[in-house]
């Protein structure tokens, strides 16, 4: 027992330790990036190490004005807004259908959805560029969806998030009793309103941790935009946040502005940090949930 109890403990120091390097490669970056952007650019490039002379807020209030980081971040809000809902709403009905009914296909279905979390980004860029145009191209659709618009930009982005938010809640729909849908079927709810308010509400902890995922993976998402936010004049007013801080180092032609370059990322991290802190506890409790049946 002894013995036991000995390799326990040492189990559990090495993870702490694992734990512990893993939280400096994260929060060192950050805390670097943060000092970073009151810093100028001989500071940056001498001693990196090293703590900023002075509190220059001019490199946050150069990285909101002549960046337009508050209006890259409206941007990025409302594409963010739009795509997470749209798939939490397609996402969780499939994934409920899936999991609760059974009908030819259903594993076909299932796996057809998961397929698409074996191919990164990178490899569908080309496909979904030509896929893209050819929307822009369509009679009657072309002003509103295409290369350089906002809603062609949201449909990318739930399809890209389709794959692993199914591949969450049929794992997470299964772990709901089957008495509860059985007893709303009885009283006469439909299909439809079983869903919407009966199984939805007893699914909480599990859509609010995958609605956190998506909005922490798409508003992080550079490739998409980079490839997609093109074709059109006067497209730059509808560039993401990313896209923004892509051209904050180079809005000078061969002059790097590194302090405006790092106070863009803080901003665009804050809300990021706020909005996992704030919704800690609802991740853990949908995580832990959907992992025991």
């Amino acid at each position: 027992m002894a013995k036991k109890r000995s390799s326990t403990e040492s189990f559990m120091t090495l993870g702490h330790i694992a734990l512990a390097g893993w939280a400096l490669v994260v929060i060192v970056p950050l805390l670097w990036t943060f000092a970073s952007s009151f810093k100028t650019n001989s500071e940056i490039f001498g001693d990196a190490w090293t703590l900023p002379g002075a509190l220059r807020w001019e490199n946050w209030a150069y990285a909101w004005e002549h960046a337009r980081i508050g209006k890259l971040m409206l941007n990025s809000v409302v594409v963010v807004a739009f795509s997470t809902f749209g798939t939490m709403l397609l996402g969780s009905m499939a994934a409920y259908v899936i999991a609760r009914y059974k009908f030819p296909g259903n594993r076909f279905f299932y796996y057809f959805f998961i397929s698409g979390l074996a191919f990164p980004v990178v490899l569908g860029l080309p496909s979904l560029f030509l896929i893209v145009r050819n929307l822009g191209q369509t009679p009657g659709i072309g002003d509103f969806l295409g290369l350089g618009t906002t809603p062609g930009l949201v449909l990318v982005y739930i399809a890209y998030s389709l794959p692993f938010t199914v591949f969450f809640l049929t794992a997470f729909f299964k772990t709901l009793p089957h008495s509860v849908a059985e007893a709303a079927m009885i009283d006469g709810a439909s299909h439809t309103r079983l869903f919407f308010r009966v199984m939805m509400p007893m699914a909480k902890p599990g859509l609010i941790s995958i609605t956190i995922f998506n909005v922490i993976g798409q508003w992080n998402q550079y490739l998409l935009p980079r490839v997609l936010m093109q074709g059109r004049s006067g497209v730059e007013d509808k560039y993401v946040l990313t896209q923004g801080i892509a051209q904050i180092s180079t809005t000078a032609g061969y002059e790097a502005h590194w302090g405006p370059l790092f106070a863009a990322l803080t901003m665009s991290i804050i809300p990021m940090i706020v909005v996992y802190a704030f919704f800690q506890r609802q991740i853990q409790s949908g995580l832990t949930s959907g992992a025991v049946k």
